[in-house]
């Protein structure tokens, strides 16, 4: 048997976790799931961060290297509203967000936890003190959500994970379209969760927000698989038409990113790496991850090697996981 060992294509960073509970100016059960942007001179995190009472908000935390020295904001930077928004009643969680250039602002995606179970709501900031709800746009039960950041002919799209109340069904990714991102329609599957004994068979769902690149909108996924041991979250990529974001060119058969290190394996939940977002600089890319629903972690990656890696490991017979 060879002992070569292959190269990863995510690099984890030294310090991991780079931001953990003890960090927060503030007392809380736990800090992970958060989304990430670059703003002005500063990497930005919106951080879900779950008190205890079990329920989430979210906080900002800023870093000029977007490694250290994290400033975080010294209480919760935005709370859920349930008086003027029931939806949010049991919290709001796993954000991601979208610059949205041709507006001047971001999008945040966030799921409010209902009494009829978790929902997709919308908000909007410019500068990530103030922020400006829209309310409700995708109903129970739906999540993994993140609006790509340029219209397709004059419409936005948004992609998201519903879960049908049907048994045996599936999770799958569906991409949906609106003229104002609040009316929603034209709601189709784009990556479909396998079947059997792969890694994401029956449950998948959209992690950061997709990246645009020459070949087309890089996508991070995540997949669940049942084991006798519990529920194992991990990573997989896939590639979307740059035009036409409905058509999947390209997916790989392998995940690409698996909890390893102990702070990845052991938590409130076992065995979950889970990103909210990314941060692109030419042609590096910076994960920001949650691990275990328990803390922050740090993994670069090239975007050139993950589409070499895609166009060598993607899937060659629809038939083979259909």
């Amino acid at each position: 048997m060879s002992s070569v060992k292959l190269k990863e294509l995510f690099i984890r960073n030294g310090a991991n976790p780079i931001i953990q509970v003890k960090d927060l100016p503030y007392q809380a059960n736990a800090v992970f799931n958060a989304a990430a942007t670059q703003c002005g001179n500063d990497t930005l995190l919106l951080m879900r961060v779950e008190d205890r009472r079990g329920l989430s908000h979210l906080t900002v935390a800023r870093s000029r290297d977007g490694m250290t020295n994290w400033r975080i904001d010294s209480r919760p930077t935005l709370l859920a509203d349930p008086k003027n928004h029931p939806e949010e009643i049991w919290g709001i969680e796993d954000p991601r967000l979208s610059r949205i250039d041709e507006l001047d602002l971001w999008v945040v995606l966030y799921t409010a936890y209902s009494k009829g179970g978790p929902l997709v709501s919308l908000a909007t900031t410019q500068d990530f003190k103030n922020f400006e709800r829209k309310g409700v746009v995708m109903p129970p039960e739906d999540k993994d959500a993140a609006l790509l950041p340029i219209k397709f002919n004059g419409r936005w799209a948004m992609i998201h994970r519903p879960v049908p109340g049907i048994p045996g069904v599936g999770a799958h990714i569906w991409i949906s379209f609106s003229p104002d991102m609040k009316h929603w329609g034209d709601h189709q599957i784009i990556l479909p969760a396998r079947k059997g004994g792969w890694w994401d068979a029956n449950k998948v769902g959209l992690s950061p927000p997709p990246l645009r690149t020459e070949k087309g909108w890089l996508v991070l996924y995540h997949g669940v698989r049942n084991t006798a041991g519990g529920c194992i979250y991990r990573l997989g990529l896939a590639l979307l038409d740059l035009q036409d974001p409905t058509r999947l060119i390209a997916r790989g058969d392998e995940w690409v990113f698996s909890p390893e290190d102990p702070y990845e394996i052991i938590g409130d939940v076992d065995k979950v790496v889970f990103p909210c977002g990314w941060v692109a600089q030419g042609d590096d890319i910076r994960l920001y991850y949650g691990c275990a629903d328990k803390c922050i972690a740090l993994a670069t990656a090239r975007i050139s090697e993950l589409l070499d890696w895609l166009k060598q490991h993607k899937q060659q017979e629809k038939r083979r996981w259909g």
